[in-house]
């Protein structure tokens, strides 16, 4: 018999009662002398038991009842879940029951309570990021309009440069919406992938190409390494992987050294490709890495923004990799250069 529980303690009650009433009686029949048989004496304990414990075992569990009823209806009642309440069995430990189940419940507060903090943390940063990001080109366009108002229209030596840097900063404001949409539909699942089957050493070639003028102007040499000509057939997005690379490979071309060499790589991995997109640039500390892949954040923001970008570039990166339900990291050594480095299936 568990006395922790409310049978258990009913009838340890009844049995204390019981005595008390039988040692009561005893005393009671020895003053006035009144000889009593055995048999009278058992089955008055017996009737007292059954009584007492009938009084005690109703009012404990009209108590336990009442009291655990409040307890879990104020818990359901703040739960997101229509969780049926509990049933209560006079034969278990009820209030460590209830004790165990309060603290799961609090333990679940908290830590909805502490996402909640971070998502508004994240939600304020975010905010004040997108604005910041905004103001640059929108001053620097007015600056550009207002200069033209007040007498630089008439200028032809002047006019047709502050348009180009007005279009400039229209373009870079144009393309920070496209991320923005970009990455919007990412998060709300409505991305489509339009699966195909394609030479992953062609669509490399490809982005180093596209990006070879401005490897030249920065003075950055792209070089594919690979184990030889054959081909490296992947199974995936082609204009997502396309848009992953590039955003890769201009990052490295962003943050490398002048006369630096970025290299994009490609491992065979059995059922998957490894790509590595390196550069010996200025690389950044371990502190950065954990948040790298996060939107607007920046290592250096000043030198960053001046550098260019939308800063929603490896943020939209890791969504296309992780809707293929790929991998990617980032490994980096800061003055050395950085690793970016993702899975594709192979086909």
């Amino acid at each position: 018999m568990n006395i922790r529980t409310p049978r258990g303690v009913a009838m340890v009650c009844s049995l204390l009662v019981t005595l008390l009433g039988m040692a009561c009686s005893v005393f009671v029949f020895w003053i006035y002398d009144i000889e009593a048989p055995i048999q009278a004496l058992a089955l008055g304990a017996v009737g007292l038991f059954a009584l007492s414990m009938a009084v005690i075992y109703s009012t404990i569990e009209k108590f336990i009842y009442q009291k655990v009823r409040i307890i879990y209806k104020n818990i359901h009642r703040f739960k997101s879940t229509k969780e049926r309440a509990r049933d209560v069995h006079m034969g278990e430990d009820v209030m460590e029951k209830v004790r165990l189940d309060v603290m799961d419940w609090a333990t679940e507060k908290v830590n909805e309570i502490s996402l909640l903090k971070e998502q508004d943390s994240f939600r304020k940063e975010f905010i004040g990021n997108l604005a910041h990001e905004l103001k640059t080109p929108v001053f620097n366009i007015q600056g550009y309009i207002l200069t033209l108002l007040e007498g630089a229209l008439e200028d032809p030596e002047h006019n047709r440069k502050f348009l180009m840097k007005a279009a400039k900063n229209v373009d870079r404001m144009a393309g920070l919406i496209d991320d923005l949409d970009v990455i919007t539909k990412i998060e709300g699942g409505s991305l489509e992938l339009n699966v195909s089957t394609f030479d992953l050493g062609n669509l490399v070639t490809e982005v180093m190409d596209q990006l070879e003028q401005r490897a030249k102007r920065s003075g950055i040499s792209i070089v594919f390494v690979d184990d030889g000509p054959r081909k490296i057939n992947v199974k995936a997005d082609l204009a997502k992987i396309e848009q992953v690379l590039t955003n890769l490979v201009s990052n490295s071309l962003r943050y490398g050294k002048e006369n630096g060499t970025t290299q994009v790589r490609c491992y065979d991995m059995e059922e998957q490709v490894l790509v590595e997109v390196a550069d010996d640039g200025i690389g950044m500390s371990e502190e950065h890495l954990p948040r790298i892949f996060e939107r607007f954040y920046r290592v250096d923001k000043s030198r960053s923004r001046n550098a260019g970008g939308s800063g929603l570039g490896l943020a939209i990166v890791k969504h296309i990799v992780e809707a293929h339900e790929q991998s990617i990291s980032v490994r980096s050594t800061q003055g050395k250069g950085s690793t970016f480095s993702f899975t594709l299936l192979k086909a």
